[in-house]
């Protein structure tokens, strides 16, 4: 691309016309898009859709012009629009019917490379993956609007046009969009032209916004200003509360939702970007002989409050307060007592009075899935409806798909909780399988005990990477007794020691303010212990070192404190746990290996560590189609299997594919001297033919670019001055000690 290309603005429309017969639907639009997010807004018959069908060539225009990166596209057809990089996607989705999400999405991902794949946006939209072999047709309203999303970011254009995205999305979906957006806007690798309804999504995703009156562009104004100025939206707009879809019933709406609030007193809510979905639990006063109003009832009752406080240059800042340690509070800190109240309401409730009696807060949250009412501060039928579907989703005659809809819907609502000071729960494996997954999801040093009586066995499905604490309750959770009294109460004890501990040291720490060092991760395994110990020397003064064991677990762990924000860069010395995981071995990472470096985008320094062995058990345990390799007894319990060629190509592809995704700085260094102790001169796993397999297919896979970079360095992966290009590649891409704040507690 010429200079003159990349300097010329993302869209550029000057004097634009287009008639519907004798309708002037487009009046001399002029509107430029530079790089970003920008959004139009207006009411409904405005043009809007017009401008972008006229901009895909969907529409003829009668005059003026549409260039893109300075190319004029005015006349070119939609194909050839397309091929030029602009995707669309369109108001009412536009879906086949017949074919797949899958489908859908493969034939998408033909037309042009880019950051933007299949897997991408299955993990961008977990549903889809879920639905992938459902047609179209099929699909709810939220998930084809999800699949025209899909569809147009996977042909990777330079400038994409969104008409109406969020339209008929869930609100937590509309959330994960608006973020999505954002996330765009900030990478620069494409504009994106948004023409929304919803204010709130509007205002949120772009720094400025154009109102769209009677087929021209009125005025551009600063997002911050629409946004708080209700008088100013209805002048504009004719909006009320909501967005520019409210009609005469928004301000009555709105005049209720004062009256409850000022009814009843609520505690300050931290600030949100998304859109506030209201729910009234009880429609009419409730007395002691009420029954619990239908979860249908409930949610077609509810209304949606779009929030427009999320400014697009402050993203960075907002970015930075979420990774914090310590959540935002919204109110004083208090205890959760969690579990499934029709089977273990006493049990629960005698854990929280035990809690109690230590002058602690505590909530009682009641996750079942019977549909039971139950005396609690926080019913199931609450939960429910933080549900992605709906309540309706978690109580249905299916008992599996029940629990399952309950996990999810309980998480999402613990994400929204910023005063939870410690959690708890007592159960079977049912119980304690329904509150582990949100529990996980807490950041490392908010206390988190499950009482249950698989303790006493492998808890490392409950567990995983968190700090969990379990405690076998030896007898059933199934009614108070001598022996369970005994267990539980010193299980609620337990969790209101550690709270009030905790909060003690905080209070602490708020008054004396010490200077910590900022946390950098490194994973180590046995043979690159020389390269570990000399990083962590030579940055003790400026850093605090936390090593993770490359276990499968440990690299866990490390992504864990970085989802939580508690590091401030990674040093992923030791990546063998992919060997493990590709190969079968015992010690093997998860498919979302290096996942957290790639939503936080840290700064990441690696190596290929101990890439030359996958770890099985004793000798006797290795599977029958390896048994000719080559091995090497590291001890009774642990045998090492030399890599191949064929394996390393692989492993370089995998991981390649992965430090790709990542937008954050990138370095990863090749030693060619040997990736371990046993791939050296001289020892069992010496093999320079695989090591060049790796590193050949890491460099064809990797796209390199300023940030991202592979780096070879001409020493053994334990040798001093291999530690020291590790350390020398850190200190720029920190910056000086001190200046983070993401400090493990």
């Amino acid at each position: 691309m010429s200079d003159f290309r990349r300097s010329a603005p993302a869209l550029e429309v000057r004097g634009l016309d287009v008639y519907y017969g004798h309708s002037h639907a487009l009046q001399g639009v002029d509107l430029t898009l530079d790089s970003g997010v920008f959004s139009v807004v207006g009411r409904n018959g405005m043009g809007k859709t017009t401008l972008c069908k006229t901009i895909m060539g969907l529409l003829r225009a009668s005059g003026g012009s549409v260039r893109v990166r300075g190319e004029d596209i005015t006349r070119l057809s939609p194909a050839r629009i397309a091929q030029a990089g602009v995707g669309y996607v369109p108001q009412g989705r536009r879906l086949w019917r017949s074919l797949s999400v899958s489908e859908h999405l493969s034939l998408a991902a033909g037309m042009r490379r880019g950051a933007w794949t299949i897997d991408r946006i299955y993990e961008t939209f977990p549903r889809l993956a879920e639905r992938k072999d459902h047609g179209g047709a099929q699909l709810s309203g939220g998930e084809q609007q999800m699949l025209a999303i899909s569809r147009a970011l996977l042909t990777n254009p330079h400038l994409l046009i969104m008409d109406e995205p969020t339209e008929g999305l869930a609100p937590v979906i509309v959330a994960q969009v608006e973020e999505m957006l954002v996330r765009l806007g900030e990478d620069g690798d494409m504009s994106v032209l948004v023409i929304e309804q919803n204010i709130g999504v509007a205002t949120a995703i772009s720094k400025n916004v154009a109102i769209m009156v009677n087929g021209r562009i009125n005025r551009i104004i600063d997002s911050a200003r629409l946004a708080a100025d209700r008088e100013l939206q209805q002048r504009l707009l004719g909006v009320g509360v909501v967005g520019v879809h409210a009609g005469p019933e928004a301000d009555i709406e709105a005049a209720d939702a004062g009256a409850e609030a000022e009814a009843r007193p609520a505690p300050p809510r931290a600030p949100s970007t998304a859109p506030i979905r209201i729910y009234i639990s009880n429609p009419t006063l409730p007395t002691r002989w009420s029954q619990p109003a239908p979860i249908a009832r409930i949610e077609a009752a509810a209304r949606t409050l779009s929030t427009g406080v999320a400014r697009i240059e402050d993203a960075a800042r907002q970015k930075r307060q979420a990774g914090a340690v310590v959540q935002s509070v919204s109110g004083p800190p208090v205890v959760l007592v969690v579990g499934t109240l029709d089977t273990k309401g006493e049990e629960l409730r005698f854990i929280r009075d035990v809690i109690a009696r230590h002058g602690l807060r505590t909530r009682l949250v009641d996750v079942s899935t019977s549909g039971k009412l139950s005396t609690c501060d926080v019913s199931a039928q609450e939960i429910a409806l933080n549900h992605g579907r709906g309540g309706s989703s978690v109580f249905g005659s299916d008992r599996g798909a029940s629990v399952t809809a309950m996990v999810d819907a309980f998480a999402n609502w613990l994400r929204r909780q910023g005063n939870v000071a410690g959690i708890i729960s007592a159960g079977g494996s049912g119980g304690a399988s329904l509150v582990a997954p949100a529990m996980r999801a807490l950041p490392v040093g908010v206390p988190k005990l499950i009482i249950s009586s698989v303790a006493s066995g492998d808890v490392g499905p409950y567990v995983g990477p968190a700090d969990i604490t379990m405690m076998y309750s030896v007898t059933d959770v199934q009614g108070l007794n001598a022996i369970s009294r005994a267990v539980l109460a010193n299980g609620a004890n337990a969790i209101a020691g550690m709270v009030k501990a905790r909060l003690d040291d905080r209070a602490g720490s708020e008054r004396n303010v010490p200077a910590d060092l900022p946390a950098v991760g490194i994973t180590m395994f046995g043979v690159t212990t020389p390269a570990v110990q000399k990083i962590a020397a030579d940055l003790r003064n400026d850093f605090e070192c936390l090593v993770f064991h490359a276990t499968g677990v440990g690299g866990r762990s490390m992504e864990k404190l970085v989802d939580s924000g508690m590091l401030a860069a990674v040093i992923d010395l030791t990546t063998t746990e992919v060997c493990d995981l590709l190969m079968g071995g015992v010690f093997p990472a998860t498919d979302d290996r290096f996942g957290a470096i790639i939503r936080s985008r840290l700064p990441f320094i690696g190596s290929v560590g101990a890439l030359d062995m996958v770890n099985f058990g004793a000798p006797d345990t290795i599977p029958e189609r390896y048994r000719q390799r080559k091995f090497h007894v590291h001890n009774p319990q642990v045998t090492l299997m030399r890599t191949t060629p064929e394996e390393n190509d692989r492993i370089g592809r995998w991981i390649g594919d992965k430090l790709n995704r990542m937008d954050g700085p990138v370095r990863l260094f090749l030693p060619e001297g040997g990736v371990s102790a046993l791939d050296a001169p001289g020892q069992p796993f010496w093999d320079p033919e695989a090591d060049a397999a790796l590193f050949t297919a890491l460099e064809r896979s990797v796209r390199q670019t300023s940030n991202r970079q592979l780096i070879r360095i001409k020493r053994h992966i334990n040798e001093p001055e291999f530690a020291s290009a590790i350390v020398n590649a850190l200190r720029p891409l920190v910056g000086r000690p001190g200046t983070r704040r993401k400090v493990a507690r």
